[in-house]
């Protein structure tokens, strides 16, 4: 049986990062916001999940991902029952902890993104809420990138197995969530992002390592692969971005 991701229909946001997962292990799954709502997909597939009152286990968001009679949602839960279910999750019991550990932070990290552009809520537009966003776009690029993306350079160095992946000896969907991450603040913040290159050699190589596995490549160059918009979490305001100080 096929396993059926339900999100928001032309966004990547948070659904994004199951997607990159799904696509990893290989197994057989819907994308449910790219299939007609007479198949059962769109919008009205997603508020159906959302809103069926005879379900026990009842998601508060997407993305929801359906694997038989399973209903989960939360992107680092649905990411990390996918790794460890299908073989993309270190085996040792510690690593598969610090494996979920580091997907947590990962959702913090986009949270804190997401906010940039929307912090004093996202019931308001953008528009409304400019000079507090370019107060907050600064103390984020200029603290909290650095501080994030240091902890997982620090996270690849001290892995014991030196093996160039976060956690233990293989890719795991904890490496996933942090290239989809990186890919984002490039498309929200080019002009900072570039100015830090080679500020963590180990991040970077990871990025171009997921990049080249075949089944990523293959999806990235696939019209599957949903674009950064300004719709999304990630999203590029010019008056946002700014060259990065060095030191």
């Amino acid at each position: 049986m096929s396993m059926e991701l339900y999100y928001w229909p032309g966004l990547p946001g948070r659904g994004e990062y199951v997607r990159l997962v799904l696509v990893a292990i290989d197994a057989p799954w819907r994308d449910m916001a790219r299939l007609a709502e007479r198949q059962g997909g769109g919008m009205d597939g997603l508020l159906r999940v959302l809103g069926d009152e005879r379900e026990p286990f009842a998601p508060f968001a997407c993305p929801v991902l359906k694997d038989g009679d399973l209903l989960i949602a939360q992107t680092p839960l649905i990411c990390a029952y996918l790794g460890e279910t299908y073989g993309l999750a270190p085996a040792d019991e510690a690593e598969r902890l610090f494996a979920r550990q580091i997907a947590l932070t990962t959702a913090d990290l986009v949270n804190e993104a997401h906010d940039v552009h929307h912090p004093l809520g996202s019931w308001d537009y953008y528009e409304d809420q400019k000079p507090e966003a370019a107060r907050r776009a600064a103390g984020f690029r200029d603290q909290r990138i650095p501080k994030f993306l240091g902890w997982y350079e620090q996270v690849l160095t001290r892995n014991p197995a030196a093996s160039g992946w976060l956690v233990g000896a293989g890719l795991s969907y904890a490496d996933l969530g942090l290239f989809q991450t990186v890919l984002g603040l490039r498309y929200a913040f080019p002009n900072h992002m570039a100015g830090l290159a080679g500020h963590w050699p180990g991040v970077e190589a990871l990025v171009d390592r997921v990049a080249a596995l075949p089944r990523i490549a293959a999806y990235l160059d696939s019209d599957r692969r949903l674009a950064f918009n300004q719709d999304g979490i990630f999203r590029h305001y010019p008056e946002l971005d700014a060259p990065a100080v060095p030191g």
